[in-house]
């Protein structure tokens, strides 16, 4: 029997939630899950299908590579999050955080080929068997078994051995996570504890409001400041930027900006906040 309004609709939320994993975006996720649908209404199929749910994904996915390839054929880099409209972007952050997604994974996901994207959101990411995604991607088992190995590949391996090395030697990594939780969370005075008392914030006065100073001085001047950007600090995850260890801000998985702290004897001396840059790489820390 053909898909029915019923089996979309149970399907609906594992279909969106690979289509976010495979575009990045809810808005796109929202168009090809209903792009699918309307394949799937037009079909007509007259044969019995028994797994509708997997039916979908399927035709779900088909789409999200066509349009995973269009992007790359017209060139487009993946959007930053100061190109994206709010209402899109606290869209992307609010199913981020409803289903816990790793941040830092949908940043590494956009600098995947599509066909690496799909099979690796499918197969590791909802255990969809190989022979499902070869479908998918109009090839054979072991091409998309190859697919996802390079995507592991890529995602977990960290930019080079000095990266590695620098993230472990990083000095006060603890102090640094410290500040960050409390930054999060708004608690002035663990701030100011972790602040030396001559520290500087330097920002770059576009992810700043206008008029607002891009060097701050001073652990209670800090502290104060970070309060009001709490939300970013939200999220913020931890990657390689360009080979070295960073901290990346980067809203519904999307790069914003990326914030470097700096300590001295147990105490943070200097923050540091850019844009990011197109020709940014990241990488797994």
């Amino acid at each position: 029997m053909p898909i029915t309004v019923e089996d979309f609709e149970a399907a609906r939320p594992q279909l969106l939630s690979v289509a976010h994993r495979m575009l990045g975006s809810v808005h796109d996720a929202q168009d090809a899950v209903q792009t699918a649908w309307l394949r799937a209404a037009a079909g007509h199929r007259a044969e019995r299908i028994d797994n509708p749910a997997g039916w979908l994904t399927t035709v779900t996915a088909r789409v999200c590579l066509d349009e995973l390839r269009a992007r790359r054929r017209r060139g487009e880099a993946p959007l930053l999050a100061d190109a994206i409209p709010a209402e899109q972007l606290s869209a992307d952050e609010a199913v981020l955080r409803t289903e816990n997604v790793s941040r830092a994974l949908l940043v590494l996901l956009a600098q995947l080929t599509p066909p690496q994207r799909v099979a690796y959101v499918l197969h590791d990411l909802f255990a969809v068997p190989f022979d499902q995604i070869a479908q998918v991607l109009d090839g054979t088992v072991p091409s998309a078994k190859k697919h996802a190995s390079r995507a592991r590949q890529r995602l977990h391996s960290p930019a080079s051995v000095e990266a590695r090395r620098q993230a472990r030697q990083a000095p006060d990594r603890e102090i640094v996570e410290a500040f960050l939780a409390a930054a999060r969370t708004g608690d002035t005075r663990e701030m100011i504890r972790l602040l030396a008392p001559d520290s500087v914030r330097d920002a770059d006065a576009v992810l700043l409001p206008p008029g607002a100073r891009t060097v701050v001085t001073g652990a209670t001047a800090i502290a104060t400041e970070t309060v009001r950007f709490a939300d970013r600090i939200r999220a913020i995850c931890r990657l390689t930027v360009d080979g070295a260890p960073a901290h990346l801000i980067a809203p519904g998985g999307h790069p914003l900006a990326v914030l470097h702290i700096g300590t001295d004897r147990g105490q943070v001396t200097r923050i540091t906040l850019r844009p990011v840059r197109p020709t940014d790489v990241f990488a797994a820390v």
